[in-house]
């Protein structure tokens, strides 16, 4: 084997007990409040992890395992024989050990695929340091951004579109759209080169409403926020979601339709912060709530990664390291 294909991913603890090793490495060591572990526990805990790891992985885990898998299906369809990688940042497999695996694999050159589409210094930024200090001895494609494609956006209007109709049938009117995406801190959009992780986001969320124009939808209806907030303070880019639902309320909407496209798969920030926490907000305001089916296995996502994976679609930053060095 000499070429493959890495797919980057956050990470998640597996059990509630690594959640306090699982923020160091999220913070990169900083101290975290006792209350913040305790409360990032509790968020999970009604997501269904447990206090030991299972034999069933976590959402994120899961279906990050699961894209794997089915790229690599695709490849073989379409008659690649190309491996695919999966690795963590923040949880295990980490990004060391799988390159390191990789090296004993055969593998001369991959290609890494941040399943990130959006651009950004607190995310992608840090995949390509912990990719390229591990990659010492194999040339590496890192395609950093992919946030236009129109597959993409097509996989997210598909999913959007089986939830939006039926909410305005229900609601007797049209309901806007909030898309949203993760927050990042308000000094990684600042300096002498911005952070183009905003911009991005908005780019994926307008080319999905593009895209459903033939079913109605209109700029007029549409909104942006970002979600999830650090819990551990500092300030961070908004509008907050939560901000944003009690504005739409006060203009008279009875409900809305959310739709994250800023994440590629069920996890906590999709199956705790909007199915639990923006929807007991949306409640408490009289406002109806209805989310979009995260992509998870969606074969337009697929098809998405495969043109990005195989150079087809060539995203908006692609670096290349030779096998010298970084």
């Amino acid at each position: 084997m000499s070429e493959a294909v890495l797919l980057l991913a956050h990470g998640t603890p597996n059990a509630l007990g690594e959640m306090a090793e699982y923020l160091d490495k999220v913070t990169g060591g900083r101290a975290i409040p006792r209350e913040v572990v305790e409360e990032l526990q509790h968020r999970y805990r009604l997501i269904g992890l447990r206090e030991e790891a299972g034999a069933t992985p976590p959402p994120l885990t899961h279906w990050t395992l699961e894209q794997a898998r089915l790229l690599e299906r695709n490849f073989l369809a379409n008659g690649l024989k190309t491996k695919v990688y999966v690795a963590m940042r923040n949880w295990h497999p980490y990004i060391a050990d799988v390159i390191a695996q990789m090296r004993r694999d055969g593998v001369t050159q991959f290609r890494a695929v941040c399943l990130a589409p959006q651009n950004s210094r607190t995310s992608v930024g840090l995949y390509r340091k912990a990719t390229l200090a591990a990659a010492e001895g194999i040339e590496v494609e890192f395609i950093a951004g992919w946030a236009e494609h129109p597959v993409l956006a097509e996989a997210f209007a598909e999913k959007l579109r089986k939830v939006w109709r039926p909410a305005c049938d229900e609601a007797g009117r049209k309901v806007p759209v909030l898309f949203t995406a993760h927050s990042v801190p308000c000094r990684t959009v600042m300096g002498d080169s911005p952070d183009p992780y905003p911009v991005e986001a908005k780019a994926t969320a307008r080319l999905v409403a593009e895209r459903m124009a033939g079913d109605g939808l209109t700029g007029l209806d549409c909104y942006f926020a970002f979600q999830s907030q650090g819990v551990s303070g500092g300030p961070w880019i908004g509008p907050t979601v939560e901000d944003t639902l009690k504005a739409l309320r006060e203009e008279g909407h009875a409900g809305v339709v959310i739709q994250p496209v800023g994440f590629l798969c069920d996890h906590v920030e999709i199956l705790y912060d909007i199915d639990i926490a923006f929807k007991e907000l949306a409640a408490k305001i009289g406002l109806e709530l209805w989310r979009a089916e995260s992509l998870n296995d969606s074969p337009l996502l697929i098809d998405a990664l495969a043109d990005v994976a195989t150079g087809r679609y060539r995203a908006g930053v692609v670096e290349t390291v030779a096998a010298a060095g970084v």
